[in-house]
């Protein structure tokens, strides 16, 4: 199977929808660099073209690849960017996110701490990412994302793969640079959710609602219940 060929035609689908979800050249190029079919189930490996999310096990799934597009785009990811990811899932996000902010023969490069509260799928994501290459630019880290990982902060980028309440975890905005982005996905546990930018500016944090979306939910000290 040309996994290779499947990932142009989903990236060329990308670029060229009605509405375009992906028209930066460098989330293009990291889009058919990162071999997302690696960060899947095996029996999910001929669906991971298609673009929908996929189930990861553990109740997860891995997010519709113009989700990963769309979350790129937004946090406006560069060279020597630190990145804080809350909900490693697979690790492909994290790959995508390392190759804009650490590309290869980088000058500066810039890191990604990714927090899973999964054990089982921290394990298999430092897997995926140790065969694909991503290892020395990418941490991974089992434990409470909601908490954030107070040990690297400032981020230059936050991202989080799960819905957060409305009320935005207070230690992911404390954990954000001057000047910093945070993507994240707020609302209710199962459904009436939205995409949120929100830049911190001094003391402010300025919120931007992209779109409606549908996440698994952020659970934690700061999110919902399990």
């Amino acid at each position: 199977m040309n996994y290779e060929e499947k990932r142009k035609k989903l990236v060329n689908n990308l670029k060229n929808r009605d509405y375009p979800v992906l028209t930066k050249p460098e989330v293009i190029k990291a889009m058919l660099k990162v071999p997302r079919h690696l960060f899947v189930p095996k029996d999910a490996e001929s669906s991971a073209y298609i673009d929908s999310p996929l189930s990861i096990g553990s109740g997860q799934t891995i997010s519709a690849p113009h989700m990963n597009a769309m979350m790129c785009e937004y946090l406006e990811l560069k060279e020597g960017d630190k990145v804080l990811e809350v909900g490693t899932g697979s690790g492909y996000h994290a790959a995508l996110c390392a190759e804009l902010v650490a590309p290869k023969n980088s000058k500066h490069p810039g890191h990604v701490y990714t927090i899973e509260r999964h054990e089982d799928l921290a394990k298999k994501a430092k897997i995926a990412l140790k065969k694909t290459g991503y290892e020395s630019m990418v941490t991974v880290i089992h434990g409470d994302g909601t908490l954030g990982h107070q040990k690297e902060a400032p981020y230059d980028k936050i991202l989080v793969t799960a819905a957060s309440p409305k009320k935005i975890p207070p230690p992911l905005r404390n954990q954000l640079k001057d000047n910093g982005i945070l993507c994240i996905p707020a609302g209710s546990k199962s459904y009436g959710q939205d995409l949120y930018i929100i830049r911190k500016q001094g003391e402010d944090y300025d919120s931007k609602r992209i779109t409606g979306v549908r996440f698994v939910p952020l659970i934690g000290e700061f999110g919902f219940e399990s």
